[in-house]
């Protein structure tokens, strides 16, 4: 071979193991940018690198006021009386309840865990127990 041509065929290797290195790299790239997780878990309590997180007392992303509290979880049944639930506002009801019951801290005890067809919280899993309490003193006049 002449020595021209071997001084011209080295540098043309070199470039096309280059180009092939090149593409082996972009495939490898994008083969792990398919396998990437579709998500991420974090831990309350825990930092969580890259993701925008915030934690409440409650869990539930921050304080909610009683008329929340009622409007979203209280209403259906509280609002008709449902299933002989005392109405919003019936003071007389909700007086005989806490007086059968132990007065607003007996209602409070009864609303977390539960009675009759109500399961505990109303339905409000998230609501702390203050809230409960701010819900049931805006529905029932006591306190």
């Amino acid at each position: 071979m002449n020595p021209i041509m071997k001084m011209l065929a080295v540098p043309a290797t070199v470039v096309a193991l280059w180009a092939v290195s090149a593409q082996a790299s972009t495939i490898n790239d994008d083969i792990a940018k398919r396998l990437e997780p579709v998500g991420k878990v974090c831990v309350q309590g825990q930092e969580c690198k890259g993701m925008e997180v915030t934690a409440a007392a409650g869990g539930g992303g921050g304080a909610k006021t009683p008329d929340d509290v009622i409007a979203k979880h209280c209403n259906a049944c509280h609002g008709t009386g449902l299933l002989g639930s005392p109405k919003i506002g019936d003071a007389a009801a909700w007086k005989e309840r806490a007086d059968s019951q132990g007065g607003l801290s007996g209602i409070l005890a009864k609303a977390i865990t539960g009675i009759n067809s109500m399961p505990p919280k109303g339905t409000c899993a998230d609501c702390s127990d203050d809230e409960l309490k701010g819900a049931i003193q805006k529905m029932s006049g006591l306190k």
